[in-house]
């Protein structure tokens, strides 16, 4: 192993434990919330299920389901698909836990320490300028890269910036680097000081990051804490730490008001936090971050990032549960200090009436069942399409022309890559299969079974003596699946890089189509 990627590992095994960051500026304490929200009316119900056209390959169960006996026959490594065809692949080593993309490029994310089994380890930068056959154009190996970049790895289209930080486990400390991609199949750093020359770590946690608006901001959140950072980036080559806080225990993903003066911070308890980020916003002198309002809500939690979109002018969010069946929620924030929940995308398999089902099919499957994770509309204004990529329920297309009427017109679930295992060094997913219960839906579960929606008989498959050893019968889909007229590019776990089309009877992009991920 290479001198640089020993230093990573002593770097990156180090952050794991360094997470108290002397705060800049003010930082503002967790204030009481107005407590959970109980909407079940609005969001126990599914998306309508998509029509679909002849040459699909349509799910055999519940919308979202990967059933039982599809996972032990093998069907589900052919696959599922409704409107949608894959066009090509980079499969790679797996796609890391988030991956992002720009123009007719895409960077896969890294998942620490597996992937540095890969003799080409670090950020593969993939061109799918022939989107047939999608090729690797170069590999970004700064210590960010190999220290796992999480769900830090984003792009803005406007700065043509992307920028990661090195994670090494749920929370990494110092690692920043940030790049040119105008060439988008050859990334340039930019920042070879701090940030990314070891001895000159930021001051900063992270976990989850996005940029402001503008891209001239690049906010870092952490979970153990959750402590946010601003890193100024209006000069890349030279990133510093403007502000910091502790708005929350365990904070996650972000979205922004369309001028920067409002951040949407997801809570891992399962909620959003409204800050008022207006100073860092101004380059104000000592600027201060304060807390507008807190929502909480129990159906779903570990929320995962926030786009915020306009209908008709007024704004909305769409806000996304990475665990607990929360699915993606319709939120108003006209009234930024009052949040309003106006409606919810879910699966059939995310009811409360089937947490049963659930146990049924996902058992073996390792610690997520069937949840969102990451989403992309089509545009920030009147969007009328929403793309999600969801663990094991794959890539999921919502007509939102109508947002409280949304339904299903695509899906795509790729063929389960079980036999491929040993080689995913860079899928979390592999490495989570150590355990086979699905964790992360169980107070949800509980929930089903206190309010008499539980069926332990239904609950009962061949599979749910699986406690450990996890299999890969299905693919967790964790990245945002973005827009380029009719095709998708996205990434998954197992299965890597893939471009998508969408059946034209189905979608029509609009002349201002621009994918719009939210941070």
């Amino acid at each position: 192993m290479s001198g640089l990627r020993m230093s990573v590992l002593r770097l990156s095994a180090s952050a794991v434990v360094a997470v108290t960051v002397l705060p800049f500026g003010g930082a503002q304490a967790q204030p009481p919330g107005p407590g959970v929200r109980e909407v079940s009316a609005i969001v126990d119900v599914a998306a309508a299920r998509a029509d679909c056209l002849p040459g699909s390959a349509p799910e055999t169960g519940l919308q979202g389901d990967v059933p039982a006996a599809d996972r032990t026959s093998g069907r589900s490594r052919q696959g599922y698909s409704c409107n949608i065809t894959r066009l090509g692949g980079y499969p790679g080593r797996g796609g890391g836990i988030t991956s992002t993309s720009f123009e007719h490029c895409a960077y896969l994310g890294t998942f620490f320490p597996t992937h540095l089994l890969d003799p080409a380890a670090g950020v593969q930068v993939v061109d799918a300028a022939v989107p047939t056959a999608p090729v690797r154009t170069g590999v970004l190996s700064e210590p960010a890269m190999l220290a796992g970049t999480w769900e830090t790895l984003k792009v803005h289209q406007g700065r043509k910036l992307l920028v990661g930080a090195g994670v090494p486990a749920l929370t990494g400390y110092g690692l920043l680097s940030i790049y040119d991609v105008s060439d988008c199949a050859h990334p340039r750093l930019l920042n070879p000081g701090p940030g990314t020359d070891l001895t000159l770590p930021l001051p900063l946690t992270a976990h989850e990051g996005g940029f402001s608006p503008d891209g001239n901001t690049y906010w870092a959140s952490g979970t153990a804490p959750g402590l946010v950072s601003a890193v100024d980036i209006s000069d890349p080559t030279a990133p510093r730490v403007i502000w910091q806080g502790l708005p929350g225990l365990s904070m996650h993903g972000m979205g922004f008001s369309p001028d920067g003066t409002r951040m949407y911070l997801s809570d891992n308890l399962g909620g959003l936090t409204v800050l008022d980020t207006g100073e860092v916003q101004r380059r104000q002198p000592n600027p201060r971050v304060g807390v507008i309002s807190q929502t909480r809500w129990s159906d779903g939690w570990a929320t995962q990032h926030s786009i915020a979109v306009t209908y008709g002018g007024r704004p909305y969010l769409f806000t996304v549960d990475e665990a607990g069946s929360g699915g993606v929620k319709l939120i108003d924030v006209s009234d930024p200090a009052a949040p309003r929940i106006a409606h919810a995308i879910k699966l059939e398999i995310n009811l409360p009436g089937n947490q049963d089902a659930l146990m049924a099919s996902s058992m073996g499957g390792s610690i997520f069942a069937y949840d969102s994770h990451y989403c992309a509309a089509d545009r920030p204004n009147d969007p009328t399409a929403l793309a999600c990529g969801w663990a094991s329920s794959g890539i999921r297309v919502f007509d939102v022309r109508d947002p409280f009427h949304p339904r299903e017109i695509a899906y795509y679930n790729p063929p389960a890559q079980a036999d491929r295992g040993r080689e995913l060094w860079n899928s979390p997913h592999v490495a989570a299969s150590v355990i086979g219960v699905p964790i992360l839906e169980l107070p949800t579960v509980l929930g089903s079974a206190l309010s008499g929606r539980f069926d332990p008989g239904r609950a009962l498959s061949e599979r749910s003596g699986m406690i450990l050893g996890g299999d890969l019968t299905s693919d967790w889909c964790f990245s945002p699946p973005e827009w380029r007229g009719n095709l998708l590019y996205v990434t998954c776990n197992d299965s890597g890089f893939m471009t998508l089309a969408i059946d034209p009877a189905v979608y029509t992009p609009p002349a201002d189509q621009l994918s719009t991920v939210g941070s």
